[in-house]
């Protein structure tokens, strides 16, 4: 499973069957072909766009929303996302509430990009991506990534036609992450993790979040040798030992390595493990706290599945163990279940971080100084805003539709707001004798297209705006 080869990664399942092979098959094939063979017109495509396949929908295995409270959270979400600095400086918490909660789907991808500090970089390098999708890539890698695209979710509808529209897109980001770092290349787990986020977003707003993902949430995960998940293997070890002192016994009597059950779970965030609707849930909480959370599903899932002496007697050896964790019983990746024992779980970035310190030493006390200079990890969206505070128009939406959303609640800042621009509108009548039909005073203007110098240059703690004030909702 920790198999490293030329693509310094995981030799995720599958052939070694090229895309494009002797000039024979092109990136650019039907869409009515699913890796070879035709799609048959009576598949059913559940909500999240399989038709089959571990991930596909259940009942069982998803909490379904009643359609009022998404609405709810949707006006929530885009208040939000339309004052993002000012929300992350000073409400936070309230961020990471309704991150815990489920981003709205229809605003995931938004909301990913945001959290990330996807939007930020992409705004700061306007061209870079077209730039980089232009060249024709190293073709070393461009072998290599050809071979992998087929293996990505085929049961997804987006993926499963053979040079599809999805497997394009796919090429083209991880082609353009191994431009943007060639000293890395690419690994094989990053291709589900583009995969994800294409699902959710446009290539080149996924490309930004792979970069993020990549340097900020899981600096070295993907660089040759695959040095910070082993040390990172080893933290999850030690953690064990505080929540689960079975499930650790257990793993130290049979000797099995944190490598050879936890890589795949972590350098693919889980999304080849758990049921889609728990991957999605596991993926809105990392993006905003960080690795911690990925530390707490491996805990859990661990604890849960060998945590108990009368669980352990099914596994009585080294393989018995292994293929135990390979097939995790269903009810302990349930959304509901997994994400209540996610947030009830006290592993902290200070724990991670003081045993990340104890961790390194030992390494370097066994077998040298690490070969892979890996940048700090960032532990979460408000570690990134803060190492690089964005600018106002970096956060800002263009163009911008304004709507004002029936289901945000006025607070009262709003209603006093509301009040002086009614008074100021009456104000102007009884000095205007007459005034056009079709004209009204809007209370709501739009902001001006080119913030003033004040504003550019305003930082996040100097903000004395109120987080609900006459900000509103945006749709795109």
């Amino acid at each position: 499973m920790a198999k490293t080869e030329q693509g310094n990664g995981l030799d995720l399942r599958g052939s070694t069957e090229k895309l494009t092979d002797n000039g024979k098959g092109t990136l650019y094939g039907s869409d009515t072909e699913v890796n070879g063979s035709a799609i048959r017109g009576e598949e059913q495509v559940d909500k999240y766009g399989f038709t089959g396949g571990a991930q596909q929908y259940s009942v069982d295995s998803a909490e379904e929303i009643p359609i009022e409270v998404l609405r709810q959270r949707e006006a929530k979400w885009l208040e939000m996302l339309n004052s993002w600095d000012k929300w992350m400086a000073k409400k936070h918490k309230k961020v990471k509430e309704r991150c815990q909660k489920g981003i709205p789907p229809s605003l995931r991808g938004r909301a990913w990009l945001y959290l990330s500090g996807g939007k930020v970089k992409r705004e700061q390098n306007q061209g870079k991506f077209e730039e980089l999708d232009q060249h024709p890539g190293d073709p070393k890698w461009v072998d290599i990534i050809e071979r992998d695209l087929h293996r990505q979710f085929p049961f997804h509808e987006m993926f499963s036609a053979r040079g599809g529209h999805g497997q394009q897109d796919l090429f083209r980001v991880l082609k353009a992450y191994t431009l943007h770092r060639p000293e890395e290349g690419y690994c094989q787990a990053q291709a589900p993790i583009a995969a994800v986020l294409l699902m959710h977003m446009p290539a080149e707003d996924a490309f930004w979040v792979l970069v993020q993902i990549c340097e900020k949430y899981l600096p070295g995960y993907y660089s040759t040798g695959l040095e910070a998940i082993q040390l990172d293997g080893e933290i999850l070890y030690a953690l064990l030992r505080r929540v689960s002192p079975a499930a650790h016994h257990h793993l130290k009597k049979h000797k099995l390595e944190p490598i050879l059950y936890m890589t795949e779970w972590f350098m693919c965030a889980f999304s080849r493990t758990l049921p889609w609707a728990s991957v999605l849930r596991v993926w809105d909480m990392f993006l905003c706290d960080g690795v911690k959370i990925l530390f707490r599903v491996g805990l859990v899932l661990l604890k849960c599945t060998l945590g108990s002496q009368e669980k352990l007697k099914a596994c009585q050896g080294l393989y018995e163990t292994m293929e135990l964790l390979r097939s995790i019983q269903p009810q302990y990746m349930q959304e509901r279940f997994l994400v209540h024992e996610i947030m009830e779980l006290s592993v902290s970035e200070k724990d991670i971080e003081k045993e990340h310190h104890s961790q390194l030493r030992r390494w370097k006390e066994t077998r040298g100084d690490l070969h892979c200079k890996s940048p700090p990890r960032m532990h979460g969206a408000k570690a990134i805003m803060a190492a690089e505070p964005p600018r106002r128009q970096d956060l800002r939406q263009l163009p911008t539709i304004i709507v004002e959303s029936p289901l945000a609640p006025k607070t009262d800042e709003v209603q006093a707001e509301d009040a002086r621009e009614s008074k100021k509108a009456n104000e102007v009548n009884q000095k205007e004798t007459i005034l056009p039909p079709q004209e009204t005073v809007n209370p709501y203007p739009p902001p001006p297209s080119d913030p003033s110098p004040l504003l550019k240059h305003m930082t996040m703690q100097e903000s004395k705006e109120s987080l609900s004030s006459a900000e509103h909702d945006t749709y795109l």
